[in-house]
């Protein structure tokens, strides 16, 4: 595979893939970095987010990449980049876009992560799991940082969790979260529409005004995505 060029004076890397598009890697703060890859929705490339941190125990991954052409290229990029290699990845729910790496993964000796609630939804669908399982609000430590997964109740799909890290006050929210640029709610087959508020609700209680919020796609540098979710949500109820 061809490996990413990166630009160390932007803190920005691209590597070609689909439409051109293939693998961003920007940085959020400290040690924190958001990669994108991008997945064909209707002829047209559409972005998802996720995110790594780096420690000197190794890199911990938040979601795989939509392009499986870039599984082998964000491990190459962070290890070019930071000299570490990835040591933990922890999906936030089920679908491809969040939980698609996971046999890849697991092949490089990266120990990956899911909740029971995703691992039952993986094994009925016959996909890759996880190799080890958590409870629904469990702490996770690596290096220096200290990072909590919790559920909060369904929303986008019955599994999805996010990931709070309490020194940087950073809200990693997956898909359960829209970004401010999204203009409806996109994939809601699977979606609890009517446990959705609640579940967020539940999240702003847990864990007050973030720093970052970090939505499953789109633009992820503004902290209103949770509210702005809310209105997508309001406006969908009043339509039907």
């Amino acid at each position: 595979m061809k490996k990413c060029a990166t630009a160390l004076l932007f803190l920005h890397v691209t590597c070609a893939g689909l439409f051109g598009q293939g693998l961003k890697i920007e940085h959020l703060t400290g040690d924190f970095y958001i990669f994108v890859t991008y997945h064909d929705l209707g002829g047209k490339p559409y972005p998802a987010n996720g995110m790594y941190l780096v420690t000197d125990d190794g890199v911990a991954m938040f979601d795989t990449p939509w392009d499986t052409l870039q599984f082998q290229p964000l491990l190459d990029s962070i290890e070019q980049r930071h000299h570490q290699k990835v040591k933990l990845c922890i999906a936030t729910h089920s679908h491809e876009d969040r939980a698609g790496g996971f046999g890849y993964y697991r092949e490089k000796g990266i120990a990956t992560y899911s909740s029971r609630r995703t691992d039952a939804i993986l094994r009925t669908n016959n996909e890759h799991t996880a190799e080890f399982l958590f409870e629904d609000d469990t702490l996770f430590k690596l290096g220096k940082y200290t990072f909590q997964a919790y559920y909060g109740g369904e929303g986008h799909t019955s599994d999805n969790i996010v990931v709070w890290f309490p020194g940087e006050r950073i809200l990693y929210g997956g898909c359960l979260i829209k970004s401010t640029e999204a203009t409806d709610l996109g994939y809601i087959k699977e979606s609890n529409l009517e446990m959705w508020p609640a579940t967020l609700r539940n999240i702003r209680e847990k864990f007050g005004k973030p720093r970052f919020v970090i939505p499953g796609h789109l633009d992820y540098l503004n902290v209103k995505s949770p509210e702005h979710t809310l209105s997508l949500l309001k406006r969908h109820k009043k339509l039907k």
